[in-house]
């Protein structure tokens, strides 16, 4: 059993990484083989269009057909049986990065011509296979601005697509993340970094437990497929 866990923020070292860590341990436990991929590190573009992946009879079986740097982590991604997407949130959406990986990964096991089961459900993804996954948000603001934003709304979103392809999924969100080491040199409302460092140490670590168990989670899901 495979984990994959995708680091779509641009660093290594701050609070997407620390939740996908957590998460990847979890999914470790419960047996999974785990393996972090940081998308920064690899050079490609969201969907170009060329619609291989619709062409009847395609031969690109479910992966997207453009060779470039993506492909072979596209591949990896195929053959999963559990994802986890890490964002940092920049203005409502995860990253650019992000988005044109899940616009890759997404649209080719996309069918225009879905199929209904017994229950009247519609299914829209070309394979059957059951893939556990999830997104992990972390955010500067609070979970109520959050709230008053709509971020639930556009997370929401991200969550059906990715249950109607994959079958299902979670997302996990920590709020009042650190941007900057030191928030003296930055022009920024007095107090934020106070207001952060207390989350940090009340609720952070209740995250990072709560991203250990949803990949623990998603494992043991995997696993009884």
């Amino acid at each position: 059993m495979k984990a994959l866990f995708f680091n779509g923020g641009p660093r290594k070292n701050w609070t997407t990484v620390k939740m996908l860590d957590s998460a990847l341990k979890g999914a470790a436990e419960a047996g999974a083989e785990t393996e972090l991929i940081h998308l920064y590190d690899y050079s490609f573009k969201g969907c170009v269009s060329c619609l291989a992946c619709k062409l009847k009879n395609s031969k690109t079986n479910g992966i997207c057909a453009v060779g470039d740097a993506l492909r072979p982590i596209l591949e990896k991604a195929y053959e999963a049986d559990v994802i986890v997407i890490g964002s940092p949130v920049y203005f409502s959406y995860p990253t650019g990065v992000v988005r044109a990986f899940m616009e890759r990964l997404m649209y080719p096991i996309l069918s225009y011509n879905p199929k209904t089961d017994a229950d009247g459900k519609m299914h829209f993804a070309l394979r059957d296979k059951l893939v556990p996954t999830a997104m992990i948000y972390t955010m500067g603001c609070t979970e109520q601005m959050s709230a008053d934003w709509n971020y639930p709304l556009i997370f929401g979103e991200n969550a059906k697509f990715l249950e109607r392809l994959f079958g299902y999924t979670e997302t996990l969100c920590t709020y009042s993340s650190y941007q900057f080491s030191d928030y003296s040199r930055y022009d920024i409302l007095e107090g934020t970094e106070e207001v952060r460092a207390r989350y940090r140490g009340e609720q952070l670590p209740k995250d990072l437990q709560a991203a250990f168990e949803l990949g623990k989670r998603l494992a043991e899901k995997a696993k009884s497929l």
